[in-house]
């Protein structure tokens, strides 16, 4: 899965020279929290509604709030956004965009390509990719397959039996519980059982997951 498959392409984007009080009308009115900053076609920071609050007088100030509107008007985003932007390219792996966000504590990177920013990728887009991936919005239910001991050829095992019994796999998806392998099974709702007694027949630790339900 690539960054591209999951990124939201729809991106605004705005100029160093906007004022901030632009900046916040745009990100209200179009429900997001971000906005990258291009300069020449250039990504050169990003404004977020965290930026601009830090950069805010406190509340401790003695401005009024003629004043501080006054002042919104006045600064730009080059003001207030944030230079040091993590990014990430549209071919990399999805993986790699979890893996920068956890490292540099982040919700957001700009999605790239050959230098132009082409979309964006948030926590929420990596939230509904996993779901995605896990078949959730789909009416079934997951059959569990323990394997302690791993070796080569197992997955292959294991879709046999499938075959074998003509039971169809929607999803399929391997975790860990310690030293043991777990193989998730997204199957119909209505073979769960038979998915189950036939993989555990075949010498199998298998079980029909007691808790999963799909999203209304």
């Amino acid at each position: 899965m690539s960054v591209r498959d999951f990124m939201s392409t729809t991106v605004l984007t705005v100029p160093p020279e906007t004022k901030v009080s632009v900046a916040v009308n745009m990100m209200r009115e179009n429900h997001i929290h971000r906005l990258p900053v291009i300069d020449d076609g250039q990504l050169i920071g990003l404004v977020t509604q965290g930026t601009i609050q830090a950069a805010s007088p406190s509340k401790a100030t003695s401005l009024s709030i003629y004043e501080y509107n006054y002042l919104l008007t006045k600064m730009t985003v080059k003001d207030v956004m944030e230079t040091t932007v993590h990014t990430i390219e549209a071919d990399d792996f999805l993986e790699d965009a979890i893996y920068e966000m956890r490292k540099y504590q982040i919700g957001v990177l700009p999605v790239m390509n050959k230098g132009a920013v082409i979309g964006i990728i948030t926590n929420n887009d990596i939230l509904d990719a996993f779901l995605d991936v896990t078949d959730y919005n789909e009416e079934g239910t997951v059959v569990q397959v323990f394997i302690k001991n791993d070796r080569p050829g197992v997955i292959f095992d294991i879709g046999k039996v499938m075959a074998e019994n003509k039971l169809n796999i929607q999803t399929l998806m391997v975790t860990h519980q310690g030293t043991t392998k777990v193989v998730e099974i997204h199957v119909d709702k209505e073979v769960g059982f038979s998915v189950a007694s036939r993989l555990s027949e075949a010498g199998f630790d298998a079980k029909e997951a007691e808790h999963y339900k799909k999203v209304d």
